[in-house]
């Protein structure tokens, strides 16, 4: 049984969510997004995405 991703990679959020790595990084400037950084790996937590989302659809 597969399990659900509980972060993704900087390109696998922006396919996601289709936006650009870019506009993701102005996100995260602008404290809309938030990035975390394990080991030498950025991810973004899916419930970062799912806020987003719903935040914006609002």
């Amino acid at each position: 049984m597969p399990s659900e991703k509980l972060a993704y990679r900087i390109d696998e959020a922006c396919r996601a969510i289709g936006i650009g790595r870019s506009k993701l990084y102005e996100l995260n400037r602008e404290g809309k997004i938030k990035i975390v950084r394990l080991g030498g790996r950025s991810v973004v937590p899916v419930t970062e995405l799912r806020a987003l989302l719903e935040r914006e659809a609002a």
